[in-house]
């Protein structure tokens, strides 16, 4: 299976922390928050994953190499100006090309989700995406997601004010995604899973599923849920 880490953010809320190095690279539990990804990605039987890098890229691409420290082939896609979340696949069209299904996981996020039982999921509902969904601290701070009986999505709405708040499962930062995502990705455009990409496919009634789970998901991108990250590693494996 093939997969996209998603590292070319900047980390600004994390300062000075990132000043010198990409968000991916902050420390969690004694080493870089990249190492817990790689590990998961390849506990989950991932063998060749994409990163997407910006800010302080070689940073990151010093400390991973080929990636045969961690088992998994790497290749880098460096990106000129930030492409987003979903603008992050433009360039690598190739790279996914023929797979049925990939795994993309946000690299500020922190899970022990199983991928196994969300795959079948995903090819038995054929799904155009799959997202896992978890029960989010604060629902203002999340692009939350409403699905029906058959998990089907019908709704994403990303960071909404308190009181259009409608669902208490929000987006985990997994997804698994079939080629047709690339039907609303074009190349070098910047472009957003949650404020683009899932509400255009949405609109045209491509199938989207809710993948809920109870598994761990933290997304470290300040420092109090760094700090939480911290605390949780330190008592979990993560992907080992």
């Amino acid at each position: 299976m093939k997969a996209m880490l998603l590292a070319a953010g900047e980390g600004t809320r994390l300062r000075p922390l990132t000043d010198d190095r990409p968000k991916a690279m902050v420390t969690i539990a004694g080493e870089p928050a990249v190492s817990h990804a790689l590990r998961w990605l390849v506990s989950q039987g991932a063998t060749d994953v994409a990163i997407n890098l910006y800010h302080r890229p070689e940073v990151l691409t010093d400390f991973v190499g080929n990636g045969s420290r961690f088992g998994i082939r790497v290749r880098y896609s460096l990106e000129r100006q930030v492409l987003g979340t979903a603008g992050a696949l433009g360039p690598l069209r190739d790279f996914f090309a023929g797979e049925p299904e990939f795994l993309v996981l946000y690299g500020d996020v922190l899970t022990d989700l199983a991928i196994e039982p969300m795959r079948r999921q995903h090819r038995t509902t054929n799904a155009d995406v799959t997202i896992a969904l978890h029960h989010p601290d604060d629902p203002t701070s999340s692009g939350l997601i409403a699905f029906d009986a058959g998990g089907r999505i019908t709704r994403f709405v990303e960071k909404p004010s308190a009181p259009d708040v409608f669902s208490q499962w929000a987006n985990g930062g997994v997804y698994l995604c079939g080629p047709g995502v690339f039907d609303f990705i074009t190349a070098q455009v910047p472009l957003d899973f949650g404020q683009d990409v899932f509400p255009g496919m949405l609109r045209v009634g491509r199938r989207l599923c809710a993948y809920a789970s109870e598994s761990t998901f933290i997304d470290f991108g300040t420092p109090e849920r760094l700090r939480r990250a911290e605390a949780w590693a330190r008592q979990n494996t993560v992907g080992m």
